[in-house]
């Protein structure tokens, strides 16, 4: 009876981390997939010259949000573009960021 006792919470605990990290990877996997079709929209339209700096994904995923910032590539003339998308996971926000360059000629 006392090992039951000792073994159960440890179950539930595992379980909960288990559970925890489940929701983690598809949610990660759902922010890459939302911010890669977003950056490739604004950069094969070359909208990203344009483009707000920040937005969310509504309103399927309006808890998705984005963050969008642009740098100087020192070589050539590209410009560097970093896309950070937000995501929740249990009362927590986590992050992803996915970059590219683009020409600035075009």
């Amino acid at each position: 009876m006392v090992f039951m006792g000792v073994l159960i919470p440890v179950i539930l605990q595992g379980l909960a981390i288990a559970n925890r990290a489940g929701v983690a990877a598809e949610r990660k996997t759902i922010a890459s997939r939302l911010g890669n079709n977003l950056l490739h929209q604004y950069t094969l339209s070359n909208l990203w010259q344009t483009a707000p700096g920040s937005g969310n994904f509504a309103p399927e995923f309006q808890n998705y949000t984005w963050t969008m910032q642009q740098s100087g590539w020192a070589q050539d003339t590209m410009r560097e573009i970093n896309l950070t998308i937000f995501y929740p996971v249990q009362g927590q926000t986590l992050q992803i960021s996915l970059s590219t360059l683009v020409d600035e000629t075009q």
